[in-house]
């Protein structure tokens, strides 16, 4: 059974991006990736009004492992960041789909290379 929401689309960097609605997307990152990283314990993200490019490099999270690039979905321009998790990042692993969302982007351009959630479990399960 999948832990990952159905509504919400992926990709193979293992970000989640919510359906569009009138004020955009919401840009987060998979329980996968959060379960991967560790502790989460620093984020940086793009600024509201930074223009952010599917595919590429928009931010990074920090862990008590590593360091990992944070890559946008699509592409548009930032409305919002979560302030919440730039003071708590712990709220990522505790709440991936939620509470630990990333970003909002406005009038966004997808990729093709989004997935289902059926398409994302298996590319996890390898």
């Amino acid at each position: 059974m999948s832990i990952n929401p159905q509504n919400l689309r992926y990709t193979k960097e293992h970000e989640w991006l919510s359906a569009p609605e009138a004020e955009g997307v919401t840009v987060g990152i998979t329980s996968h990736a959060a379960d991967a990283l560790g502790d989460v314990v620093f984020v940086q993200l793009p600024a509201v009004g930074d223009a952010v490019t599917a595919g590429e490099t928009c931010g990074e999270l920090e862990s008590t492992k590593s360091v990992s690039d944070l890559y946008s979905p699509v592409t548009g321009e930032v409305t919002e960041i979560n302030q919440d998790i730039v003071d708590d990042p712990a709220l990522i692993n505790s709440s991936p789909f939620a509470d630990g969302w990333l970003f909002k982007v406005r009038e966004p351009q997808a990729t093709d290379e989004l997935l289902s959630a059926a398409e994302y479990d298996a590319f996890i399960a390898g």
